[in-house]
Order: C-alpha cells, then sequence, then structure tokens
C-alpha cells in the first residue's frame, strides 16, 4: 500500500493557511511538520489541519530532524532566499513562494546552489498551473487556431495594503503575470511602457514585442479603485481568438476563412469552457481555478522523481531579468 507523500512546512501566516496549507491537503500531502517563529502558532497550524505533525519554533531544528519528501516555504519575501538556501543545504527538495530573490542576480545565485546540491527548486507561480491558463498554453503548443499573432492583458488589484511603490507591486504582485505571459510566449525581445504612480497606488501599462514575433500589450494597476481582483487575457491567432476571464472561463472562437462567406453557413464556432455553478466544492474551488491544488501535485510529483519544475529556480531568473528590464523601462 502506498503511503501519502510528505511535506514540512515553513510559514502559517495568511497565504500559507488560506492558500498553500489547504492545497497541499487537497493533493493528498501529509503535513510532516511546520515551523513557524511561535511554537504555539505552529501548533495551532497543525490542529487547524487536522495534521498530527511535529510543531517547531526554529526551521533549522526542523531540517535536522525530519526526513520530508520536501521544504514548503512561505515566508515574508525579505527571509525566503535565505531560508531557502538552508533548505537546499540541507539536502531538501524546495518549493518557495514568489520572488525568489529580489533580482536576477540572487535567483541565478539560489538556482546555482539548487543545481549543484541535486535538488528541486520550484518557484510558486500558480498561474502556470491554473486549468483556464493550461488550455491557452495548449492551444498555443498545438496550434489549433494557427500561429498565436498578438495578445493584451490585465492585471488589477488593490495592493496597497503591501506594495509601496512601483517595484515592490511589479515584484510581489503583478510578477505572476509577468511569468505567466513568459512562460506563454516565450522570451521578450524588447519592451516599452509608461506608468502614472504616486506612491502605493501604482498604473502600468506595458507594450511588448517577443522573440517569437508575438505583441502584446499589459495593462496593470495596484489601486484602492480596484478592490474587486480583476484579470483577462485575450490571445489572437490566425483563425481565431481564445481568451480567459477571471480565471473562471475560457472563450476559444475558431474563425471561417473570410473567402468562404461564412454568413452563408453556421460553419464559425465559439465554445466556452468554464467550471460547475455548484457551491458545493466543500470551499475548495477557488484552489483548484487558481492553480494551487495542481501546483502542490506538481512539486511532489517533482520531489518523488528528482527533476526540476515547470517553474524552475532556473526559470525563474528569466522572470526576474524580466522585471528588471521593465522597472528600468519604467524609470525611463
Amino acid at each position: 500500500m502506498n503511503q501519502k507523500p510528505t511535506l514540512c512546512f515553513i510559514g502559517a501566516g495568511f497565504h500559507a493557511t488560506t492558500n498553500i496549507l489547504p492545497a497541499a491537503i487537497e493533493a493528498g500531502v501529509v503535513i510532516q511538520a511546520i515551523a513557524t517563529r511561535s511554537i504555539d502558532r505552529s501548533k495551532a497550524a497543525l490542529q487547524r489541519f487536522g495534521s498530527n505533525g511535529t510543531p517547531y519554533d526554529d526551521y533549522r531544528l526542523m531540517l535536522e530532524q525530519e526526513a520530508c519528501a520536501g521544504v514548503v516555504i512561505v515566508a515574508q519575501p525579505d527571509d525566503q532566499f535565505a531560508i531557502a538556501m538552508d533548505c537546499i543545504k540541507a539536502g531538501k527538495h524546495v518549493y518557495v513562494e514568489k520572488p525568489l530573490g529580489w533580482n536576477a542576480e540572487e535567483a541565478a545565485q539560489i538556482a546555482e546552489a539548487a543545481e549543484q546540491a541535486g535538488v528541486s527548486l520550484m518557484v510558486g507561480f500558480m498561474k502556470r498551473y491554473a486549468p483556464c491558463y493550461r488550455k491557452l498554453k495548449e492551444l498555443l503548443t498545438d496550434k489549433t487556431l494557427g500561429q498565436a499573432r498578438s495578445f493584451q492583458a490585465k492585471f488589477l488589484v488593490d495592493s496597497t495594503p503591501f506594495c509601496r511603490d512601483d517595484e515592490q507591486f511589479l515584484k510581489l504582485a503583478a510578477i505572476h503575470l509577468i511569468d505567466l505571459i513568459r512562460y506563454l510566449f516565450g522570451e521578450v525581445a524588447h519592451v516599452a511602457g509608461f506608468h502614472n504612480s504616486e506612491g502605493a497606488s501604482v498604473s502600468h501599462t506595458l507594450s511588448l514585442q517577443f522573440e517569437s514575433g508575438v505583441v502584446g500589450s499589459v495593462y496593470l494597476a495596484g489601486m484602492s479603485a480596484w478592490s474587486r481582483e480583476k484579470e483577462s487575457l485575450l490571445i489572437t491567432f490566425d483563425h481565431g481568438y481564445a481568451s480567459a476571464e477571471d480565471i473562471e472561463t475560457v472563450t476559444i472562437h475558431q474563425a471561417q476563412p473570410s473567402a468562404a462567406a461564412s454568413w452563408k453557413s453556421l460553419a464559425e464556432q465559439t465554445v466556452v469552457l468554464t467550471h460547475s455553478a455548484s457551491t458545493m466544492s466543500g470551499g475548495v474551488k477557488d484552489l483548484h481555478l487558481r492553480g494551487f491544488v495542481d501546483e502542490m501535485a506538481h512539486f511532489m510529483q517533482c520531489c518523488q522523481a528528482g527533476v526540476a519544475p515547470l517553474s524552475s529556480g532556473r526559470d525563474n531568473v528569466g522572470t526576474m531579468e524580466l522585471c528588471e528590464r521593465i522597472m528600468a523601462v519604467l524609470r525611463g
């Protein structure tokens, strides 16, 4: 009988307890241990998620005493680099929330450390694992609608409680969309853009040309005006378009060549893919649609196989480099 995979966790704050830990359980993971700065907080987190695991108030002690498949780090951004490096030195496979390294230099340093240690290093870019964006990736790869030509992306959220300026917004919030478009379209050849920001209220508009030839516009806003988060991605192909709206709906339109006079028949087709409207998910629908569950499942597979994840530490270097290029353009 196969035993369920086990993971150790560092951090039990809001994001960890709202998204990461529940997603791990939904993916079939056993929580072996949790380390926070407080033994009481660690005990409370274990109890909350029905785990008989071991609580710690020192993650280094946990690394010494626990033999687990991997370690999941959900700490403060300033702490994650050092914690991840300690886990790598301990020979553990590591999942760590973005951003892993505040810049490309730090990202490359930790990717190199993981490669030398022979451990899997995964960065928490859950949008790569979200069903809606996996469908768009499938269309891009299979060329079902022909070659992709252009796109329009939006990410709008109230980031003012945790981002104080353009750079923090880009690297703590919008980085998810920046990483996603790299994943979908490849590396960027040219970046242009403008911003109209004031302190924590951030507004960006970017124009990107990719090495593949794809061009696109990206609209980003981190302002209290967007207390209701909004994101969308529209891709124009040779023979139609596809769009993902608020991670819940994918619309795929296959156009009829103009020479065929499609108005004479019912040749054109539009398919709308969405989730069930049922409320009977047990509260985990959001975790599946946003990609958290498949992300945790993928990490476990990488731990067991000892292979590089889809959102690897090495691939993260490219995302951090793109963030730096965007910041350089916005700063003029």
